[in-house]
């Protein structure tokens, strides 16, 4: 089984929220544990960092939608020194003021919290963020069942931007859904799109047209798995909530496996797939099944021309399964002049598994769209660029760890020889 074949993100978040009977699961986890004992392993605990992963706020806001759902959102204020320095040479007069403010949605089954190194590095380059969390996720509150649509998503966009960022240049950046909700923005409310968006990052999205989660058997397994047990499953163990957490606790390390395979591409530290799990699996299940049948048919292909006059970065991971580079490159063929930036050894989940060359491209993306509303550059006309990109950084770290390891596996081996060497045979 290739590795394309091996993750899939959906058949991930959902058998990971179905949990697995107490029987199976310890057998499941000791195969695990000598599955991906080794190199990998030892990469994944080398990396591990004190870095905090979760971050505190300057502000904490309730937004309120038409339909009454309250939406919880965050704000990062920068230091304004900072900010000023950051709108030098990139605004028209050069006044924190006119820079813009990034948006950042998230995307199915996530919160806000999966932004936590780009919020850091948005805030730290001079520039205001606000992030939120979708409607039956992270903190906000629940909608009605039927208005877990895309649609919907959309108008929440605007309820955000309306109350949080209400005048002023904006940079949307969406990831998965969060792109898709980006899309829907733009379909319900276009003029403010015209007027007040400059830049737009779609991460790992997909605007409709080709099937979630091709490339595969497995992916195509996938897909059916949602599409015919997703809701005869999840249903009915939404009612039982204290089932699920039982089988939660006994399915942790399965729960965490299938996390690490199914979102990731590469090593990652063993916090991170904890972190991750964590957000994919607080999503109420009742959310997740509602949310299912809004990925059907869904095209938002004929919107993305409103985002013609923006700077716009296309970053998504080569082995991302669910939304592969194919589904980027419709985005790239509709907007004029898009940046796409292909990550290799990367998958879903790439804002955790890459963040800082992410990070980079996002604080390029708001500089530029800064630099072109001051300098009223037609976007349109610039050239698309596609650029696929390894994140050298992390790879040689991770080498160097694999190095490591084998050296101290050689070594081990080395002393038990000369034990037994050592030891004296008994007499008969």
């Amino acid at each position: 089984m290739t590795p394309r074949q091996r993750r899939n993100p959906v058949l991930g978040i959902a058998a990971a929220s179905i949990g697995v009977a107490a029987g199976v699961a310890a057998g499941v986890a000791a195969g695990i544990a000598a599955d991906r004992a080794g190199k990998h392993r030892a990469a994944m605990a080398a990396l591990e960092t004190p870095e905090l992963l979760d971050i505190t706020p300057d502000e904490e806001h309730v937004v309120l939608t038409s339909d009454g759902v309250a939406l919880h959102a965050e704000v990062d204020v920068p230091d304004p020194a900072t900010a000023t320095a950051a709108a030098r040479g990139t605004t028209r007069r050069g006044r924190a003021s006119e820079l813009p403010t990034v948006v950042l949605t998230h995307g199915y089954c996530l919160s806000l919290r999966c932004w936590v190194y780009q919020r850091r590095a948005l805030k730290a380059a001079g520039f205001r963020v606000v992030s939120w969390d979708q409607r039956g996720h992270g903190r906000s509150g629940r909608g009605e069942r039927d208005s877990y649509t895309i649609e919907r998503l959309g108008e929440d966009l605007r309820h955000v931007i309306e109350q949080l960022v209400p005048t002023g240049d904006v940079v949307l950046v969406g990831h998965s859904m969060g792109g898709m909700t980006m899309m829907s923005l733009a379909e319900h409310d276009p003029a403010l799109v015209a007027s007040r968006v400059v830049g737009a990052g779609f991460v790992a999205t997909s605007p409709g047209g080709l099937t979630l989660a091709n490339g595969g058997r497995m992916a195509t397994f996938g897909r059916t798995f949602l599409e015919r047990l997703g809701p005869g499953v999840l249903g009915p163990l939404s009612t039982r909530p204290e089932v699920f957490s039982r089988i939660r606790r006994v399915g942790r390390d399965v729960e965490l496996f299938l996390v690490e395979q199914n979102s990731f591409a590469s090593p990652v530290p063993r916090s991170v797939v904890r972190y991750t799990a964590d957000i994919l699996l607080g999503t109420p299940l009742d959310v997740i099944n509602d949310y299912l049948k809004t990925f059907d048919g869904f095209d938002k292909r004929p919107t993305l021309a409103s985002f013609r006059h923006a700077v716009v970065l296309v970053f998504n991971g080569r082995e991302d399964i669910l939304t592969p580079p194919s589904h980027s490159e419709l985005i790239v063929e509709a907007i004029p002049g898009a940046e796409h930036v292909v990550v290799n050894d990367a998958g879903h989940v790439i804002m955790l598994e890459h963040p800082d060359l992410l990070d980079t491209q996002l604080v390029t993306l708001v500089e530029q769209a800064a630099r072109a509303r001051a300098e009223q550059v037609d976007v349109a006309r610039q050239p698309r660029v596609r650029r696929i990109v390894t994140d050298v950084a992390k790879g040689r770290r991770q080498r160097r760890l694999e190095q490591q390891a084998d050296e101290l596996v050689r070594s081990q081996r080395r002393r038990g020889a000369r034990g037994r060497t050592a030891r004296p045979a008994r007499e008969g």
